[in-house]
């Protein structure tokens, strides 16, 4: 059989039956669609906390106190943890590779101001705050470098916060009142907007020390230390250890670079992604036992068809590539078209609600495609070996 003769027989037989190759086609269509809506929206989000979770650099390594492994026997009164201290992060700004070095306690407090007042988040950190994180101000001044044993009584305002407080008025030098203690406010920042569940605006910055006497702690909440691009994690974390260890006697903290944080996140984002793709998975099997079953009704509608092919000389491996072909056709084109519906569904979600994010990647809709013929493929094979297999003389007798 010439390929133009299979081609002309292969469109034909679609043609002449357009419900029936509606009906094929839709079922994976509806298939298609599904699993790319919901994966693009799975990527989506992926890609949305990444970059959330990137925006403050790749080079930060979190140090808190106290061991995440487990060891088999009791320490005993050996085994108390020491508090992570401001001067432990003074120790680590000489470490030649870190270039800021930022002390963290956080809590909530009331926050009172301009006859005003609200519960919010309060940061006490350090000076290095905006160059680690990546954060600017917007009107005066961060906190400046103080001394741990007396430190002054400053705050730097969200904006959020400072609209809520004092509204379009400059809040600069005016006391805000936070745990029945008066501050001073020196600055306020830009707007950062909403970090993985944290709004950055709606929060209050102090000195590290004046933190810990808020919150009545003995140890800093982490410390955080940005390094050079060009320095190797590996060692970043030995220098750590080594500095840390000495001051310490041992090992009481846990380092968690920003490369560890990324992987962790990422495994989990990449198991949503696929899971969420298998949900619509399901449709496509739906639309592959609608391709089993139209193709065996259109056998069973065709047997004289097949029985004439026969005898004028048709082999087996013609008749079989023949409804093979068919059936690799409606899911092609069936996979087209759920890429379109799908895409476009998609677009169409995150243009009616701008919040959503939604990205698809060119391989996702490759192996759509791929995944579409595969499945015509094998849900053709059945019907096409048993039109393969009827003998000539019994399919025309069909007739």
């Amino acid at each position: 059989m010439l390929l133009r003769d299979f081609l002309t027989l292969t469109g034909s037989s679609l043609i002449a039956h357009r419900m029936r190759s509606f009906l094929t086609t839709l079922g994976i269509t509806v298939g298609i669609a599904a699993v790319m809506l919901l994966t693009s929206i799975g990527e989506g989000i992926h890609q949305f906390v990444l970059a959330e979770f990137t925006q403050f650099g790749t080079t930060i390594v979190s140090i808190t106190p106290g061991r995440t492994s487990t060891h088999g026997a009791s320490t005993g009164v050996f085994g108390t943890v020491r508090p992570l201290t401001i001067e432990d992060a003074q120790a680590l700004q000489r470490l030649p590779f870190a270039e800021a070095v930022v002390p963290v306690v956080q809590g909530n407090a009331e926050v009172e101001a301009n006859n005003r007042s609200r519960r919010t988040s309060i940061y006490g950190i350090g000076a290095q705050m905006p160059e680690a994180f990546r954060m600017n101000v917007q009107l005066g001044r961060f906190l400046p470098e103080d001394n741990p044993v007396a430190p002054r009584a400053f705050a730097v305002l969200g904006s959020k916060l400072r609209d809520e407080l004092f509204g379009s008025d400059n809040p600069l030098g005016e006391r805000i009142g936070i745990g029945g203690s008066r501050y001073r406010i020196i600055g306020v920042m830009e707007s950062k907007g909403t970090v993985l569940g944290f709004d950055l605006d709606d929060t209050v910055y102090i000195p590290t020390a004046r933190g810990m006497e808020l919150f009545d702690r003995e140890s800093l909440f982490e410390i955080d230390v940005l390094y050079r691009e060009n320095a190797d994690p590996d060692r970043v974390v030995e220098g750590i250890e080594q500095l840390l260890s000495a001051r310490h006697g041992r090992l009481d903290f846990t380092i968690t670079t920003q490369q560890q944080m990324l992987e962790v996140l990422g495994s989990i984002l990449n198991i949503l992604t696929f899971a969420v793709g298998a949900i619509g998975g399901i449709s496509l099997l739906v639309g592959a036992i609608g391709i089993v079953t139209i193709m065996t009704i259109a056998v069973n509608e065709r047997t004289a068809e097949i029985g004439v092919l026969r005898a004028l000389g048709a082999r087996r491996s013609q008749v079989l590539g023949l409804f093979l072909g068919e059936a690799i056709v409606l899911a092609a084109i069936g996979g087209l078209s759920g890429l379109l519906l799908g895409i476009g569904v998609a677009n169409l979600l995150h243009f009616a609600i701008p919040a959503l994010p939604v990205q698809t990647p060119w391989m996702f809709v490759i192996m759509a495609e791929v995944m579409a013929v595969v499945i015509g493929l094998a849900a053709g094979v059945l019907p096409a070996r048993r039109a393969a297999r009827l003998d000539p003389v019994e399919a025309l007798r069909a007739e």
